[in-house]
């Protein structure tokens, strides 16, 4: 067992981390490669991974002595998706050669992830997805480790940061004769392959944050694959607890995210004040406050292994709030607050609420409540696998996918 490191001791390694790579004179790359391979990333994964094997708790006492010193960070509202859904899944579930080969530069921000996980037909039922991978058992070009390759047909959509992804964590349907939670297979898809093509759906919002994506015989090696054939269930659910959590969960400091940006435009603009505003104020104030409390609380219980199902909790909280701030926001502001600043038709290379314009939050909020699981199907979980409740009547849990209506 590994000597127990104190806080004072992470405290000391990173001094004498930045005293060696001091962040004025070394280059960000150079610096968060350095940083990676020093443990210094992510603490709680295991050496030469990025980290020490200590507890997660300790991470923020690193992030404050790396901000004090002026470091810079590897961009999360870009590589979000890698960090906090790619990364915990090929951790749990990659061989020692994916490890090795993505996790770097996943962390660094040199490769940009997606998620290929809801279809046109399958978006809150994810289990009945229709993507196919078949194996290309008469393939001339096989795989690094000798397996077939897979042949994957389908389409994808709701997909974030498509546009500016290498590569993607898909789930895909490869035996349709059994049950549909039963017949599907993980992979990991190299954007840049031939047969990916990536199109924009413009939001609310004026941007295509989203994509769709359609997959037309795309190759990818069996070397591609993270779990068992017919276990791309069991993998999906690492995924989407760690999705949940990156979402609603976290240690942050009081008043951060949407709820500060809410207070200070209160101070800042006495004559909008009156007693009934006030009070929603206080109320969303101290529901946000709750919620960061026990977004800390979670993120300590992951010391003992993976999220679980107390994340939905979480998740659906954030989204929760997220919309009543931003609407009592545009009521804060009156008449200004109908004005939106840019309706432009782009593809950002960002997510960033609190950096933008109010008009932008309330209508990029929306979207909060269905991206990373519906509110609907969170409430379902919590009441099912937190609270125990009874569940929903499920017809459709023993048939075969290819029997299903669709």
């Amino acid at each position: 067992m590994p000597p127990l490191i104190t806080q004072h001791d992470l405290e000391n390694r990173v001094q004498d981390f930045l005293a060696a790579h001091d962040p004025r004179t070394t280059s960000k790359q150079d610096f968060l490669r350095a940083r990676f391979d020093a443990g210094l990333a992510w603490l709680h994964y295991p050496e030469g991974l990025g980290g020490l094997g200590l507890p997660r708790d300790l991470q923020p006492v690193a992030e404050k002595a790396f901000a004090a010193a002026g470091a810079p960070d590897n961009d999360p509202r870009r590589i979000g998706i890698g960090l906090g859904m790619a990364a915990p899944t090929i951790l749990a579930f990659g061989s020692d050669e994916q490890k090795q080969r993505w996790l770097r530069p996943l962390w660094c921000g040199e490769e940009v992830w997606c998620q290929l996980f809801s279809e046109p037909g399958a978006g809150s039922d994810l289990a009945a997805l229709a993507t196919r991978a078949v194996r290309d058992s008469d393939s001339n070009s096989e795989s690094e480790s000798g397996s077939d390759d897979w042949i994957v047909n389908g389409q994808k959509v709701w997909t974030s940061m498509a546009h500016e992804a290498r590569w993607a964590i898909l789930v895909t349907r490869t035996d349709p004769d059994v049950p549909k939670h039963q017949g599907m297979t993980y992979f990991v898809l190299d954007m840049t392959a031939p047969g990916v093509e990536v199109r924009p759906l413009r939001q609310l919002t004026g941007e295509a944050e989203f994509n769709e994506v359609f997959l037309t015989d795309v190759r990818i090696p069996d070397s591609q694959r993270l779990g068992a054939v017919g276990e791309g269930w069991k993998v999906a659910q690492t995924t989407l607890m760690n999705e949940r959590v990156a979402i609603g969960g976290g240690s942050s400091p009081r008043e951060s995210g949407m709820i500060g940006v809410l207070a200070q435009r209160w101070r800042e603009n006495p004559a909008v004040r009156d007693a009934s505003l006030h009070d929603r104020l206080m109320t969303l104030w101290v529901a946000a406050e709750a919620a960061r409390l026990t977004a800390m609380r979670l993120s300590a219980q992951l010391a003992a292994g993976q999220p679980g199902p107390e994340g939905s909790a979480a998740k659906y909280a954030f989204a929760t709030l997220n919309q009543q701030i931003s609407g009592l926001e545009l009521e804060l502001l009156g008449e200004e607050g109908l004005r939106y600043d840019d309706w432009t038709m782009r593809r950002p290379d960002t997510v960033d609420f609190v950096g933008r314009s109010p008009g932008y939050r309330y209508l990029r909020a929306k979207g909060n409540s269905i991206e990373g699981g519906t509110s609907e199907i969170l409430l379902n979980i919590i009441a099912e696998r937190v609270l125990g409740l009874p569940g929903e009547i499920r017809v459709d849990k023993d048939v075969a996918w290819k029997d299903l209506p669709r």
